[in-house]
């Protein structure tokens, strides 16, 4: 049986989903990259497929939709509902430092937040949210093997992307955060919640310091280096599922 947000029933999805934003990037990751692929949700215009990767893994990517509220709910539901064991986050996001360029990967070793998200726990103190290692580290050595330049380190996770305050963003860096997106805190927290894997790997688009953005040229093929990365881990968390399975 299907969730209110995901109409697809138990072992349609395989035991690691990658998650864009996008619906339609979710479309061209399936379309470019998996083979025997069929649609297994599309509530809400979330798509998701799953198929097989080249070297016959399987495989799932699902759209998360924008900001924590909708990736917590589609990451809960895959956590709880369909089995998935891993969720691998795939997005853009905006560098803070000077050392990071665009196209640069990121790989989100933690994630902070201006959000309010576990304000619902009543804790006595400030959450940390962190990848799993083993899916950090799989990504790192797939990234350095594709020559890839990859940073690794914390992020932020914000609710606002039209910042009132301009300058905010100086605050953080700062503190050396690399750069702000806005769903990997959820999604880290959701896995920690049901005792699973999850990783936000990002592509960078645009920076602070220089106003500079990527044309659109330039974002397929950053992206195309991201979701080659995260393909590269898929594989080799679900080998290691099948084997402690």
């Amino acid at each position: 049986m299907g969730t209110p947000h995901i109409g697809a029933n138990y072992g349609d999805f395989a035991k690691v989903v990658l998650m864009p934003g996008d619906p339609l990037r979710a479309k061209w990751i399936a379309d470019t990259y998996l083979d025997e692929v069929r649609l297994v949700n599309q509530v809400r215009g979330a798509l998701a497929f799953t198929g097989k990767t080249k070297n016959g893994i399987p495989l799932s990517v699902m759209a998360s939709g924008m900001g924590m509220p909708s990736i917590g709910i589609y990451s809960h539901e895959l956590f709880t509902e369909f089995g998935v064991e891993a969720i691998i986050r795939i997005g853009t996001m905006g560098t803070y430092q000077k050392d990071v360029n665009l196209k640069d990967v990121i790989l989100a070793q933690g994630a902070s937040t201006d959000s309010a998200w576990m304000g619902q726990r009543n804790l006595h103190g400030t959450y940390s949210a962190l990848a799993d290692f083993s899916l950090l580290y799989s990504a790192y050595l797939a990234a350095k093997d594709k020559n890839l330049p990859v940073h690794v380190g914390n992020i932020l996770s914000a609710d606002i992307f039209y910042d009132y305050d301009p300058n905010t963003w100086k605050k953080w860096a700062e503190l050396g955060v690399l750069g702000v997106e806005m769903e990997a805190y959820a999604l880290y927290v959701a896995a920690a919640e049901t005792k699973k894997k999850a990783l936000a790997i990002m592509t960078v688009t645009d920076s602070f310091l220089s106003q500079e953005k990527l044309s659109a040229e330039e974002r397929q093929i950053g992206l195309a280096n991201m979701v080659e990365t995260a393909i590269s881990t898929a594989e080799e968390v679900t080998k290691c599922l099948t084997k402690c399975a």
